[in-house]
């Protein structure tokens, strides 16, 4: 038999109050503490995520001006939101540096170029590296700059590798023959000694080959470079070991035999040639004048 309108309604009602509609009258549920907490909270969230918004938009911006337009054309623009985020906050909060030995702290400083309490986004790494790594002890340098605050510096230094007298000067140079200091040359433990023009920029090939004999390094005072083509040993007795050009280390090797069999470098020699590979030519120390007795009796005779 058909329903009528009025009793389908009243059933469809009753259908979907069973199949889980909340009955009329029962108890609205209470929202969690936590969504209290915010909606208390909604005054003061509002303006703290629109300010960091804000400075996320200033420092990227100040980024972009800086990638685009390395001629500087609109660093007024970067300037004023640099300025712009200093005010707000976003200052250099800690400086940290790593790798230093050498090189004088206040050299770092200055090319660093930035303070504590500075506009971070008025700092520019790039410029910062760059002044870096023109310090003669500084090989490498790399500059990294944070959104926190901090700005992290860590240079690779070049390393001491011997000490070069030229026209009577001296200074402590690298393997590659970069000057590094002409300042406290005994603070790096013994170095050799390179002499002549030219001689910091050949002499590691020379100081290896030396390397593998030791009986001839620890009795080699210098190694002077010879019109900026060859090599001599001058050893710690005054005696000069004239190695031909081109074929230095043959030589060196040669000489290591030479003092295993005759003890040939701590003889009295003025000099010991071994430019010719088939000869071998030393040649002795002038011997002292003879003393004239008559002489030395007029002497003692004048005095009395």
């Amino acid at each position: 038999m058909a329903r009528s309108p009025a009793r389908l309604r009243a059933e469809d009602r009753t259908r979907l109050s069973s199949d889980g509609a909340r009955p009329r009258g029962a108890a609205p549920q209470r929202p969690s503490s936590l969504r209290l907490w915010l909606r208390r909270q909604r005054p003061m969230l509002r303006p703290m995520l629109f300010g960091l918004a804000g400075l996320g938009v200033l420092g990227a911006g100040a980024v972009v001006v800086s990638a685009l337009d390395p001629a500087g054309r609109f660093s007024f623009l970067a300037e004023n939101v640099a300025e712009i985020a200093g005010e707000a906050g976003l200052t250099v909060s800690e400086i940290v540096v790593r790798g230093q030995q050498n090189t004088p702290r206040e050299l770092i400083r200055a090319a660093i170029g930035v303070r504590l309490g500075d506009p971070l986004l008025a700092f520019s790494p790039t410029q910062a590296k760059a002044r870096l790594e023109s310090i003669a002890w500084i090989e490498s340098a790399e500059v990294q700059r944070h959104l926190s605050g901090n700005i992290l510096v860590t240079i690779t230094e070049r390393k001491p590798f011997a000490i070069w007298q030229h026209q009577g000067e001296f200074a402590v140079v690298d393997r590659d023959g970069r000057v590094v200091s002409a300042d406290t040359l005994d603070a790096f433990g013994p170095l050799p000694l390179l002499v002549g023009e030219g001689a910091h920029r050949q002499g590691a090939a020379l100081y290896d080959a030396l390397k593998q004999e030791p009986d001839v390094q620890r009795r080699v005072q210098a190694l002077v470079f010879v019109g900026e083509r060859r090599w001599n040993l001058r050893l710690h007795n005054g005696t000069d070991v004239l190695l031909p050009e081109g074929h230095e280390d043959v030589a060196v090797k040669r000489l290591a035999e030479l003092q295993r069999s005759s003890a040939l470098m701590d003889r009295p020699l003025a000099a010991i040639d071994l430019r010719l590979p088939d000869r071998l030519v030393v040649r002795q120390q002038p011997a002292p004048e003879p003393v004239d007795p008559r002489a030395n009796a007029q002497r003692r005779s004048g005095r009395g």
